[in-house]
């Protein structure tokens, strides 16, 4: 079954969690299109992942153009979601809209945007020309030099206050779905209960609409520091497609994410 938007709000209303993981490459996205992830996201996680960076920062667009026209090869069934790279949308919602238009070509059927209120007239142009968009609030990758690090959010009232005030904002302007990165469980559920639209989780608890990790990550191919929420599931003996399917049993059940993952 293709996945689409509809589909997604209608799994928000009957409380069936939604699976996304990241995937960079035709053989990586046939297979998790193959086991039944609902949004696979070509993530600007690449620039750490793939390309050895230590932040989001240096990825360009014509990088997201070539990783999305790779996975977009392979996949039928799940829906394709694509991060627009630091300074691709941020300077006005022409630029964009014009950015974005690029990787619909390249063939994402819904874009990623990192920010707050500030964002409200982009999603509001891009939703009129016909882009879907999801938000992405907590912490925001892309601004970690200004957050000073990667930092739980949404810890005290004023800042919980302002990402549910976003989320809202979003919401009214045509966002799709809202990714929700890093913050207290309790906050990920008020936002998920106030809005209608469906919310995915990174470290943002179990009460979310559904969940997303990095797909290496689940995997055990992570070193050095690995953040609270990340979970491998991997076991010895396991396939890669055994443990994509461990991590959707997971959620579906919400066996993922506990308290040991959560803030």
């Amino acid at each position: 079954m293709t996945i689409n938007i509809q589909q997604l709000i209608q799994m928000k209303k009957s409380n069936s969690p939604i699976c996304m993981l990241t995937c960079y490459d035709a053989t990586f996205g046939r297979l998790l299109d193959k086991v039944g992830v609902d949004i696979i996201l070509v993530g600007d996680s690449l620039g750490m992942v793939v390309q050895g960076n230590k932040s989001t920062i240096q990825v360009k667009l014509k990088d997201m153009i070539y990783h999305t026209q790779c996975v977009s090869s392979a996949t039928e069934n799940s829906l394709l979601m694509v991060d627009m790279p630091f300074g691709s949308y941020q300077e006005s919602p022409e630029k964009a809209y014009a950015n974005a238009a690029k990787l619909i070509e390249a063939g994402a059927q819904i874009i990623k945007l990192e920010g707050g209120k500030w964002l409200a007239n982009t999603i509001s142009f891009l939703s009129d020309r016909g882009i879907p968009t999801c938000g992405h609030l907590g912490l925001t990758p892309q601004s970690v030099h200004k957050l000073g690090g990667y930092k739980v959010q949404g810890t005290n009232p004023k800042n919980a206050n302002s990402i549910i005030d976003a989320a809202k904002t979003l919401e009214e302007n045509g966002v799709d779905l809202i990714v929700l990165e890093l913050i207290p469980a309790e906050l990920g559920k008020k936002i998920t209960q106030q809005i209608k639209i469906p919310t995915i989780g990174i470290g943002a608890g179990v009460f979310v609409d559904g969940q997303v990790l990095v797909l290496h990550d689940i995997l055990g191919l992570n070193f050095g520091h690995t953040p609270k929420f990340v979970k491998s599931f991997f076991s010895t003996g396991n396939t890669i497609e055994q443990v994509v399917k461990n991590y959707i049993n997971a959620v579906r059940k919400k066996e993922y994410p506990n308290l040991e993952h959560s803030y």
